[in-house]
């Protein structure tokens, strides 16, 4: 079903929104380079879906499933697939990823498909012989950073729950894009000039994305996959055990091996072994509006909600996204927010995580309480959580590698699923086709600090902590308003707090919300969105007290569906290549 196109009106009472319709044209096919991206469709009616990801062949790929009769798990699993064709360097089978599926009587479920340490790891995973951490970038491009993969454990449990598709018909779009081949873009090879090193670590890797001077092969080359067709093929056929169990699993864990600087490593039975686990999710309430999320490992739930509650008895909409003054308080509440996630959030599994003091509206005004409109906070620290232990803080790595998905699908389901391989082209180590994560590099390299435990440290067995923040939202009034996620490593919060920001205070449609600029602001330093309205913001910033501000490119793409006053719809990040399909 088509998209009608209507123009921008204004924000009504109340909690429903108006937005801005961008022209829709009819779908493309899977493997096709679109003339032009459609960055927002809506949808009107009853008996239709959507679906939003960062690659229109992907959304294309969810879209077909739709068409099919099937569920926004189907929609969500099969983009999912698509995009470890089209986006190898953010996501897909060799990552994992967190699920979070919403319905309109607001029953929420999450599932955790994080990866997982090998059964071998232990603190001193990341230390050299002197006890002193090993080089990152060496440990990102060697066994010692790859995880379990659980993307498609995941996929398998949300399919067994929730699918209406036969598990191979979830496939079929993404071996047609490996075996017929699809169209390099831009954004890729930009990906891949800047990521050299990684995305051609191995020969497999060279020979499908680089020349033989080592060079990116350029935007509009047509490549094939044929290894990662075989793969899907099989997986399709035999499904999850085909990934985790006989002759693949063994070469995935002899392949990792293999790049790991000592002899405790991957085995076979690692992957024999892992599992997709549901977990309870995490909400609040934020202006009467109901914010669920993932549970830890993902530090995503409680941090996004953080920002946004201890701003709560500030009048953000009054201010507008115009002033200063509202990235001020955005920039302290974000300081606040990740000197308790570095402190307190880990694998619950491994570490008692205290979600429940985290998420405490006492708690949270009392450190909002902290923030001055007129001045910045001399010294930011973890706050006193209620029901948490001594812990230590760790080391903190950059992330950059992934992917969401939002699908929508006709019985009114949403489902929020962001996808990792966690830094561009992962460990740059292939096999099966396809890159494999670096996700335990997401890990503290250091173990403890003064006799203290790090929570994030490395164990056996255990999920490193995640930046992932797959969002959904109930209306004060209990509908089913909106879903979001982001990639950009840590920086996902922040863009998925904006996102929400600007939906609840500023009133914006859903495109206009994630076109919003992005100030980052994790420690005593402030990040601006190079480019941006926030850079002329830089002199009023410093005059409120912020010394250290800097316009930055910062590695940001969402994706979000809403429902407005006519019908949901469906948004990409302007900044990105990607699209929203309506069915």
């Amino acid at each position: 079903m088509g998209a009608m196109v209507k123009p921008m009106t204004a924000l009504l009472a109340g909690t429903m929104l108006l937005g801005a319709c961008a022209t829709v044209s009819p779908p493309t096919p899977v493997s096709a380079v679109p003339q032009e991206r459609v960055s927002a469709s809506e949808v009107n009616g009853e008996g239709t879906g959507l679906v939003s990801a960062a690659d229109p062949r992907a959304a294309e790929a969810g879209a077909a499933m739709l068409r099919q009769g099937g569920s926004a798990t189907d929609a969500a699993i099969a983009s999912m697939l698509a995009l470890t064709v089209v986006e190898p360097q953010s996501s897909g089978i060799g990552g994992g990823g967190f699920y979070v599926r919403a319905t309109p009587d607001g029953t929420v479920t999450t599932i955790d498909g994080r990866e997982t340490a090998p059964h071998a790891a232990g603190p001193d995973w990341f230390l050299g012989e002197e006890g002193e951490p090993v080089d990152r970038r060496a440990a990102v491009m060697s066994g010692l950073s790859v995880g379990v993969p659980g993307n498609i454990a995941l996929a398998a449990l949300a399919h067994e729950q929730h699918g209406a598709l036969e598990w191979s018909a979830l496939f079929a779009p993404s071996i047609a894009l490996a075996r017929d081949g699809w169209v390099l873009t831009e954004r890729f090879v930009d990906a891949a000039a800047r990521n050299r090193e990684r995305g051609a670590l191995t020969p497999e890797g060279r020979a499908l994305f680089f020349d033989q001077a080592g060079e990116p092969l350029p935007a509009g080359t047509h490549v094939r996959n044929e290894a990662f067709a075989q793969t899907l093929e099989r997986i399709a056929r035999e499904g999850p055990q085909a990934f985790y169990h006989g002759t693949a699993a063994a070469e995935l864990a002899r392949v990792v091996a293999a790049e790991t600087p000592h002899e405790q490593a991957m085995t076979a039975a690692d992957l024999a072994n892992y599992r997709a686990t549901p977990r309870a999710p995490v909400c609040g309430l934020y202006r009467a509006y109901r914010i669920c999320g993932m549970a830890p490992p993902s530090s995503g739930a409680t941090t996004v909600y953080a920002i946004l509650k201890q701003l709560e008895h500030f009048d953000l909409g009054a201010l507008g996204p115009q002033s200063p003054t509202f990235w001020h308080l955005f920039a302290e509440s974000q300081r606040l927010a990740y000197a308790d996630r570095e402190l307190y959030l880990a694998d619950a599994d491994h570490v008692a995580v205290p979600v429940a003091g985290l998420m405490d509206p006492d708690y949270l005004a009392a450190r909002g309480a902290l923030i001055s409109p007129t001045a910045v906070m001399a010294d930011v620290e973890a706050g006193a959580v209620p029901g948490a232990v001594p812990l230590a803080e760790g080391t903190l790595g950059e992330e950059g590698g992934t992917s969401h998905i939002v699908a929508l699908d006709r019985e009114g389901v949403l489902v929020s699923y962001t996808s990792t391989i966690e830094g561009p082209f992962g460990s740059g180590i292939v096999t099966g086709g396809y890159y494999l994560n670096n996700e335990l590099t997401d890990f503290s390299f250091v173990p403890e600090q003064d006799g203290l435990p790090v929570a994030n440290r490395v164990e056996g067995g255990k999920r490193p902590r995640s930046s992932m923040a797959p969002t959904v939202v109930y209306a004060p009034d209990g509908r089913l308003l909106m879903a979001v996620g982001a990639a950009g490593g840590a920086t996902i919060l922040v863009q998925v707090a904006r996102a929400l920001f600007g939906v609840i205070d500023f009133g914006l449609p859903v495109e206009q919300a994630l076109a919003l600029p992005v100030l980052y602001s994790p420690g005593d330093t402030v990040s601006v969105e190079a480019g941006s309205m926030l850079e002329a913001m830089i002199p009023a910033l410093q005059a409120l007290g912020h010394r250290e501000v800097s316009p930055r490119e910062l590695p940001l793409k969402a994706n979000a569906a809403l429902l407005e006053a006519d019908g949901w719809m469906g948004a990409a990040d302007p900044r990105s290549e990607g699209a929203a399909i309506v069915e």
